[in-house]
């Protein structure tokens, strides 16, 4: 499922799903591919040049499973706290936990780019009138950027208000201050998720 959860995020090279999931042997995940591949799930494409390269990605059969990985996470998020020690946050984590907690019905009128950044992870998000989508990378003119590390679980499960988290400094903003309540009230189920070394609490 891990696997799977990172491919609904974007085709990867093997190396590139080595990097996200931390921990796992090379020839546990030879062996994994090579069992979602017999099964339908996943599929190898050979990319066209300068590239060249292989990537991995789901089958329609495949992209079946996205409604699953979403309401796993959802069900995973609300037990979640801070990383405990050998845990590590992972993009591909925090994208999926993103889309999955992802309340429309409180962004029905929403339209805001949004910049996070946790440490070496960057990612930005645009908002649309009940639609989210999520990228890896920075958004030039991003109405908001945020800035946090673990405090940002707190902000998004209610346990810290975006004043409060802000004043205190656990969370930093360049841009509209406003929309950081906005932000928290449009992700507001549970914190982000967690991949320990070869296996995921959220998942």
């Amino acid at each position: 499922m891990l696997i799977v959860r990172n491919l609904l995020v974007s085709p990867k090279r093997f190396t590139d799903l080595l990097r996200g999931l931390p921990g796992i042997p090379t020839n546990g995940l030879t062996i994994r591919l090579k069992e979602l591949e017999e099964d339908g799930v996943v599929r190898r494409r050979a990319l066209s040049r300068p590239d060249r390269s292989v990537v991995y990605e789901l089958t329609d059969y495949g992209r079946e499973l996205e409604e699953t990985v979403d309401a796993l996470g959802r069900w995973g998020a609300n037990a979640l706290g801070d990383p405990r020690e050998g845990e590590i946050v992972t993009q591909d984590s925090i994208m999926t936990a993103l889309r999955a907690t992802f309340q429309s019905a409180a962004a029905r009128r929403v339209r805001a780019t949004y910049e996070l950044r946790m440490g070496d992870i960057v990612l930005h998000l645009r908002i649309a009138g009940r639609k989210l989508t999520v990228n890896a990378g920075s958004l030039p003119d991003a109405d908001l950027i945020i800035e946090s590390g673990t405090a940002i679980q707190m902000l998004l499960s209610g346990e810290l208000s975006a004043h409060d988290a802000i004043a205190q400094g656990l969370v930093n903003v360049t841009g509209d201050s406003t929309l950081l309540e906005q932000f928290s009230r449009m992700f507001r189920i549970g914190p982000l998720g967690t991949t320990r070394k070869g296996a995921s609490r959220a998942d």
